[in-house]
């Protein structure tokens, strides 16, 4: 089935975002309240970086090519976990999948270890309806390091729980995938995440467990996860603004190539309803071609897509000119 238009702007009742009403304009600055560092995070987080640093330098080089071929495909499918799975299956609600694709997306999202799909679904949905104020749970607002990793190291501010508990989610958990995921997901996020990429080197090529173990475990995941934050840092700091020149996120090509295809996100908070998150289809965007690939062998119907027509006229009435250049 070929992908349909959607003929609103920007898009249904359950995931619309009106950003003139909710977002904050990029010459504004919210109120940041004191936080508090939550040192369980902070210490994680910070030997995951200095075991993946250890890993690229000391260790990628005298590990089996095959490790790190495995360690790149690893990233790919944890990647399409989040990007096709988590962001524009169940958050957006962009595509339908059946239930094999569900299942292959929803292990690969548990292997990228970004919390489950439902948690991850939550947050996103509040962050396009509160983008950019204190609701959102990583403000661009209040700077690179805090949208890009900060928002982990402390608590939530007030904001985000008082208003996100509004934010619909109930569709989620309808979903048995998402039910079984939620409710298994730190065994099998172990397993996906630090076992199974450890395991399938040693003993299908012999590779040392600690190779395998920092670079298809630790310098993977680490690499993942930076690639996701670069969606809500980069690409909601710098980039052009074609087609909302009003709000902070921004398209950039850098994001695009390390995040998969999510870095159009100028376009993906103007029309959050279109499957490819990009006005140009597969350009710089795997995820997009994966979804088209799997439309076609049958696991993935009901693109939404955004027409041609809304697009520009949404472009030249509130864009900054950069798509007619």
């Amino acid at each position: 089935m070929p992908p349909r238009n959607t003929d609103t702007d920007p898009v249904e009742d359950l995931l619309a975002t009106d950003e003139a009403e909710t977002s904050v304009r990029r010459d504004e600055k919210p109120i940041v309240v004191p936080t508090k560092i939550v040192w369980r995070n902070f210490f994680w987080l910070a030997l995951l970086h200095v075991g993946s640093v250890y890993a690229l330098f000391g260790v990628t080089w005298k590990c089996h090519w095959y490790t790190l071929i495995w360690a790149l495909i690893l990233y790919i499918w944890g990647g399409l976990g989040v990007t096709a799975g988590s962001h524009r299956l169940w958050a957006h609600r962009t595509y339908q999948a059946k239930f094999p694709l569900r299942v292959f997306l929803a292990l690969g999202q548990t292997s990228a270890f970004q919390n489950d799909i439902y948690e991850w679904c939550r947050d996103h949905r509040v962050h396009h309806k509160f983008s950019e104020t204190d609701a959102d749970p990583h403000n661009a607002s209040r700077g690179f390091f805090f949208s890009h990793v900060g928002w982990l190291l402390v608590r939530k501010h007030p904001n985000v729980k008082v208003k996100g508990a509004g934010v619909d989610v109930s569709d989620l958990l309808k979903d048995p995938v998402v039910y079984l995921q939620n409710r298994y997901y730190i065994p099998l996020m172990f397993l996906l995440c630090f076992i199974v990429p450890t395991a399938v080197p040693v003993f299908f090529w012999g590779e040392s467990a600690w190779n395998a173990f920092y670079v298809a475990g630790l310098l993977r995941y680490c690499l993942i996860l930076n690639a996701t934050w670069l969606v809500n840092s980069v690409a909601h700091i710098w980039g052009m603004h074609p087609y909302d020149d009003q709000i902070n996120p921004s398209e950039n090509p850098l994001v695009s190539t390390f995040a998969l295809g999510e870095g159009w996100h100028n376009y993906h908070h103007a029309f959050p309803s279109d499957y490819r998150t990009g006005e140009f289809g597969w350009r710089i965007n795997l995820t997009t071609m994966f979804i088209d690939v799997m439309a076609f062998v049958g696991q993935a119907y009901d693109r939404k897509l955004v027409s041609t027509d809304i697009v520009l006229k949404r472009a030249k009435r509130t864009g900054d000119g950069s798509r007619f250049k």
